[in-house]
């Protein structure tokens, strides 16, 4: 209760809890699954494409490191319906659930780390300007603004120490 009378936060037993940190968690997870497997899908199709050997060494190494670090975040995406479905009613939802979340935020990173080469890459390829790596720079610094900055700000605006995560 604050000093108000009005009750903050949820009266929640930590397995109540668990469960609803898990459905959110999910939620959380579908977005970014879906913009990776889209993403993931499309990279794997362009190594078939005539162009692709006509690329530059540069190019063709970027694009590797790309489809590399595409499979490595849809793996971190997926690993918590996994770790889910692996421990399902053993009793350790709690810890499952921060385990995902962890899981889910390497994705997010890699993810980052994703877009930002597929970016490099389709740039290069469209405009051959020495500026490029600039305009990834730009988009980067708006994607850690978008996915880290603000939630972190935020997060320290808005809650006090004695307010549970």
């Amino acid at each position: 209760m604050t000093e108000d009378g009005r009750r903050r936060g949820r009266n929640e037993t930590e397995e109540e809890r668990a469960d609803r940190m898990w459905g959110e968690l999910i939620q959380e997870v579908r977005v970014a699954q879906t913009g990776v497997q889209i993403l993931f899908g499309f990279l794997l199709t362009v190594v078939f494409y005539p162009k692709y050997a006509r690329l530059p060494v540069d190019d063709q190494r970027i694009y590797i490191i790309t489809v590399i670090l595409g499979a490595c975040t849809t793996g971190a995406l997926i690993g918590p319906v996994s770790l889910h479905r692996l421990v399902s009613g053993r009793r350790v939802k709690p810890r499952a659930v921060r385990l995902a979340a962890r899981l889910t935020f390497v994705g997010l990173v890699l993810l980052l780390a994703t877009m930002a080469s597929a970016l490099l890459l389709i740039l290069r390829v469209a405009m051959h300007d020495s500026y490029v790596p600039w305009l990834v720079t730009g988009v980067v610094a708006w994607y850690l603004v978008c996915w880290f900055g603000l939630p972190l700000w935020a997060r320290r605006r808005h809650t006090t120490p004695t307010d549970e995560a």
